[in-house]
């Protein structure tokens, strides 16, 4: 039983292709336990994550769990194969049961989506989508991802967005990179993705010095990208995460080469005056994705709304 006057706890579940993170709390001033461990095989990784949310149950009053996983999944509660990552290129993951192995083992409900929905999640409770309606999150790491919130609701539609397989254009003469995607090759994350930085210049992105050329090429596929989506979905702000953009460099790059390619056609402040607050970094870092998963957890059963 729940102790008279505390909060409800909730359990989320960043899942990534590198990392599961698991923790549980309330919000971002209420985080009771944590834990990360590589992602291996399906069944021992959800082991692991059913194994903590166990062992945390026999001390606190766990009320569901949101998690957040890497995709491509189906989010849609009315399909047959909700709570499933689908057609991943990750080996071993395809067509895995992820939300029902963990709802059966532990008897809670359970809440799940993209990992890019669900960070934006975090951020429009928490962080720099406050009081916003509409926005994106883009996240820029080992794969690339976008998600967020259109008129107040986070983005599902057919299945959910896949922006970070949408295609740019490529010089092939100035960048003869074939790019790293195994579906589409030089589609955005085949171009601008963790592996596509190491797979062109042959070092992984955080090795390499911030005057080095993959900046500004990395710079202008990003930026290509996100003017295609402040003409599609006008979000009121761009939210960019990931471990890619963790080299700072590259917003003032990135802010520079959107105002150049919108050319100002798009006549609003934020993109011609306010460039600097409008594409900006995640409020929450990089507990964005975990603490979206507790804010969809709360939302499954109706705690908050969204």
């Amino acid at each position: 039983m729940r102790e008279e006057g505390t909060s409800p706890l909730y359990g989320g579940i960043e899942a990534g292709g590198t990392k599961f993170v698991c923790a549980v709390g309330s919000g971002p001033e209420d985080m009771r336990a944590e834990t990360r461990f590589a992602t291996t095989t399906p069944d021992e990784t959800i082991g692991r994550a059913i194994e903590f949310f166990s062992e945390q149950r026999r001390q606190l009053p766990l009320t569901s769990i949101g998690i957040g996983s890497f995709g491509p999944v189906d989010p849609d509660p009315a399909s047959a194969t909700f709570g499933r990552i689908t057609t991943t290129p990750k080996p071993g993951w395809a067509n895995t049961e992820f939300a029902g192995t963990m709802e059966k083992a532990l008897g809670l409900p359970v809440g799940f989506d993209t990992d890019v929905n669900v960070a934006a999640l975090g951020e429009h409770r928490w962080g720099a989508a406050r009081g916003l309606d509409t926005f994106i999150y883009l996240t820029v790491g080992t794969g690339i991802g976008g998600g967020g919130v259109t008129n107040g609701k986070l983005m599902h539609g057919l299945i959910h967005p896949e922006m970070g397989h949408v295609r740019i254009p490529h010089d092939w003469k100035t960048d003869p990179f074939l790019g790293s995607c195994p579906y589409h090759g030089d589609c955005l994350e085949g171009l601008a993705s963790g592996p596509a930085l190491q797979g062109r210049w042959g070092q992984r992105g955080d090795t390499l010095p911030g005057d080095h050329p993959a900046w500004p090429l990395q710079a202008q596929y990003l930026a290509l990208a996100l003017v295609n989506f402040i003409c599609t979905v006008s979000p009121q702000r761009i939210i960019m995460g990931g471990g890619v953009m963790e080299q700072r460099q590259l917003f003032p790059l990135v802010r520079r080469k959107v105002q150049e390619l919108v050319g100002g056609y798009v006549q609003a402040r934020e993109v011609l005056e306010d460039i600097d607050a409008y594409i900006v970094p995640p409020a929450l870092g990089n507990r964005a994705g975990v603490l979206g998963a507790i804010a969809l957890a709360q939302h499954t059963v109706g705690g908050q709304s969204s």
